[in-house]
């Protein structure tokens, strides 16, 4: 369980570091890009494996802490 848990946020890690982090957020004043938040390609995959490792994570950890 603890090696899961270990390899699931060294992963989590690597993923968020992967990410552009001059595209998540566009909403810069007086930029046409406002209100865009559409993901597309490698950035939504990425997006997507982030919220599934933290929910498998989340969990994992839940049924440790009450195994314990």
């Amino acid at each position: 369980m603890i090696i899961a848990l270990t390899l699931i946020s060294i992963l989590l890690i690597v993923i968020v570091g992967i990410q552009a982090k001059w595209n998540g957020l566009s909403i810069i004043p007086n930029s046409n890009d406002f209100g865009k938040f559409e993901r597309r390609g490698p950035e939504k995959i990425l997006h997507n494996a982030t919220i599934v490792l933290t929910v498998v994570f989340t969990g994992l950890a839940l049924v440790s802490y009450f195994i314990s």
